[in-house]
C-alpha cells in the first residue's frame, strides 16, 4: 500500500513538471538567475564579504523598484490622478521597510571582520550609489553638486542631471494644491527644479487647509500623509545607514573620501515635505 501511495504522488509530480524547458521559458529564465547569481565576486577570501556584496546588491534592486514607482506616481499626481498614485507610495513604503531591516543583517558584520576584506574595496562607497542619489532627487533632496562624483561616466551624469532637472513627488504635490484652487505663491510653482526645496508659507498654508478640512480634500490629505510615511521611513533608513556604518567603522573616512559617519549625520539634519511636518505644530 505504501508503494503504491509513493507511485501515486511520484505520477503526480511527474505530472506537474511534464513541460519541456528545453522548448519553453523556465522561472530561472525569466529572471535571468544565471547573471544575478553569477554576480558576486569577493575580492579576498574572507568569509563574510559574500554578506557585504549580496546586502548591497539586494538594495540596489529593492531601490530600482523604489524608483520605477516613485516616477509612476509622480506622473499620476501631475496628471490629477492621485488615486491612482496611492497603491505605488504605499509600495514604496514597504519597499523601504525592507531596506531598514537590511541595516539590521548587515551589522553582523563585526569591525574585525571588515577590516579583513575593506583595503579590497578601493575607492568604491556606498556614498556612489547613483540610484540612491535618484530617489533623494525624487523625494525632492536636490543638490547639484552631487553629480560631480558621477562625472566619469557620461551616460550616468546625464541621467542624474536629467533628474536633477525634474519637479520631485512634492513639486507635483504642491502643483495638486494649486490645481484644486489652494493659492500657492507662483515662484514655488514655477521654480528652478534642481535646486534644494525651501519652505514656503503658501504651502504650508494650502496643507493646513487640507488637514482642516479633511472632508472635502480627502485625496489630498490621502496624498499627504502617505508622502508623510515615506519621508518618515527614509530619515530611518539615513539613521540606520548612519548607526550600521558607527558600529562597523567608528568615525573612520569612508573608503570612497566622504567624512563617513559625520556626512551621514549632517544628512539627518535634512527633512524632506517640510510643511507636512510643521503644520502639525498649527493644527
Amino acid at each position: 500500500m505504501e508503494n503504491k501511495n509513493q507511485n501515486e504522488k511520484t505520477t503526480g509530480f511527474e505530472k506537474e513538471i511534464q513541460t519541456d524547458f528545453r522548448k519553453d521559458m523556465s522561472y530561472g529564465d525569466y529572471l535571468h538567475l544565471d547573471k544575478i547569481l553569477s554576480s558576486q565576486h569577493r575580492l579576498s577570501e574572507h568569509h563574510d564579504e559574500m554578506l557585504f556584496i549580496i546586502i548591497h546588491q539586494a538594495s540596489e534592486l529593492w531601490m530600482k523598484l523604489i524608483i520605477h514607482e516613485l516616477s509612476a506616481a509622480t506622473e499620476c499626481i501631475l496628471k490629477n490622478n492621485l488615486d491612482s498614485s496611492f497603491k505605488m507610495l504605499s509600495r514604496v513604503s514597504r519597499i523601504q521597510q525592507q531596506l531598514i531591516q537590511s541595516w539590521s543583517v548587515l551589522s553582523t558584520l563585526t569591525p574585525a571582520d571588515y577590516l579583513q576584506f575593506r583595503g579590497k574595496l578601493g575607492h568604491s562607497s556606498g556614498f556612489q550609489s547613483y540610484q540612491n542619489r535618484l530617489i533623494e532627487f525624487a523625494l525632492g533632496h536636490k543638490n547639484p553638486n552631487t553629480l560631480l562624483v558621477y562625472q566619469h561616466d557620461k551616460v550616468l551624469y546625464d541621467t542624474l542631471d536629467n533628474a536633477l532637472n525634474e519637479p520631485s513627488i512634492y513639486d507635483a504635490a504642491i502643483q495638486a494644491l494649486a490645481t484644486r484652487g489652494l493659492p500657492v505663491d507662483q515662484k514655488v510653482l514655477n521654480r528652478n527644479w534642481s535646486l534644494p526645496y525651501e519652505s514656503n508659507m503658501s504651502v504650508e498654508e494650502g496643507w493646513l487647509t487640507v488637514y482642516r478640512n479633511v472632508n472635502k480634500y480627502w485625496d489630498l490629505y490621502e496624498l499627504a500623509e502617505k508622502l508623510v510615511d515615506i519621508g518618515s521611513q527614509q530619515q530611518l533608513w539615513r539613521y540606520n545607514h548612519m548607526s550600521t556604518v558607527e558600529r562597523i567603522i567608528g568615525n573612520k573616512k569612508g573608503t570612497g573620501g566622504s567624512s563617513g559617519v559625520n556626512y551621514l549625520k549632517k544628512v539627518l539634519d535634512h527633512q524632506f515635505f517640510p510643511e507636512l511636518w510643521s503644520l502639525r505644530t498649527k493644527l
